[in-house]
């Protein structure tokens, strides 16, 4: 693994996203149609930017939600799953040598809380229908897209919660963990962030929930100044934390902090994790998850500062959250060396 070269950053030139539709008889079933609704406009608002790949139990049924007309396709592909969550069961892509490597790697359902044999099969049973030109290689190794962060240049931002679950990689130090992801990954150096969580969040503190590195010099992260929030000790001292770090460079980073969205809630009186940090930047634009709340302006007005060459579009995911993630977490950018090849 030692030729692979780089893995992109989000920011990069992409050739599409990939999302996987809810099925009925997902844990989705309770709120189904809500959940469509937004399904279908996040997949139509992505499909203004660039192409979409949608994995779905039933590829006539879900066209039948889309009669939009968007700027790009939106190509349909039948596939089973279990559930939707596309950021933490598609593939990760590398360039060996600029040439794209799609890493399938080990999903077990956020270390064994819920089923995924379907979801960590939906690569491989893409390999004909999608990337039949486009090398794929399966990992024995758990790690879920949600859990990195990459600048392309050479650093990694991960949690430490999650990376060293013991229901993930249980055989593997910290070390061991540190040096197999600079190797698979051709990265340099590895931020851990030992900090920070959401409450409701099943995924034990994906990055993606908590901070993004949004150019090699900068990261948006989520800050909590009521201190008599659950989360205000946690995400105080990742904002410490943080200030520490640097880049491969050694460059101290340009720190962004994103509003606190008031507190949401499920039907159950659970709280559920709604994070502005939850974004995806796409060719373009920057799609923004809003949770009806007074902080959505706010978010959106300061995540434009941070991207003023993008167009920034805000999108209602209180329906993903009622399911315990959101707009990234159902999303998989591809870089634009991955060719789709629908047939």
């Amino acid at each position: 693994m030692s030729n692979f070269n780089r893995l992109p950053a989000e920011w990069e030139a992409q050739s599409f996203i990939q999302f996987t539709f809810p099925h009925p008889e997902s844990d989705w079933a309770y709120m189904y149609n809500e959940v469509v609704t937004c399904f279908v406009d996040i997949i139509n608002a992505t499909a203004d930017f660039q192409p979409v790949l949608v994995g779905c139990f039933n590829t006539q049924t879900v066209q039948q939600y889309f009669n939009q007309k968007t700027k790009h396709p939106i190509y349909f592909v039948q596939v089973p799953s279990n559930d939707t969550w596309a950021r933490d069961h598609a593939a990760i892509t590398v360039l060996k040598d600029e040439k794209p490597v799609l890493l399938d790697f080990t999903f077990n359902g956020w270390g064994q809380k819920f089923e995924a044999d379907l979801d960590n099969q939906i690569t491989q049973n893409l390999k004909t229908s999608v990337f039949k030109n486009t090398d794929i290689k399966t990992i024995d190794f758990v790690l879920e897209g949600g859990a990195i962060e990459s600048d392309g240049e050479g650093t990694l931002l991960t949690t430490s919660e999650c990376l060293l679950s013991k229901f993930r990689n249980p055989n593997m130090t910290k070390n061991q963990i540190e040096d197999y992801l600079k190797e698979i990954f051709g990265v340099k150096k590895i931020l851990w962030l030992d900090h920070g969580y959401l409450a409701g969040d099943d995924t034990d503190s994906h990055i993606d929930t908590l901070a993004r590195l949004c150019n090699s010099t900068t990261i948006a992260y989520v800050k909590c100044d009521d201190e008599k929030d659950e989360h205000f000790e946690a995400l105080q001292k990742m904002e410490t934390q943080l200030k520490t770090f640097s880049n491969s460079n050694n460059q101290p980073y340009n720190l962004i902090a994103l509003p606190w969205p008031n507190a949401c809630f499920d039907d159950d009186g659970e709280r559920i994790p709604a994070t502005y940090a939850n974004f995806l930047i796409v060719n373009g634009g920057v799609l923004v998850p809003t949770y009806n709340v007074p902080q959505d302006q706010e978010a959106l007005d300061i995540i434009q500062t941070i991207f003023p060459d993008r167009k920034v579009v805000g999108l209602n995911c209180k329906a993903l959250i009622d399911q315990h993630g959101s707009l990234h977490c159902i999303s998989m950018q591809y870089p634009e060396k991955v060719k789709l090849n629908i047939s």
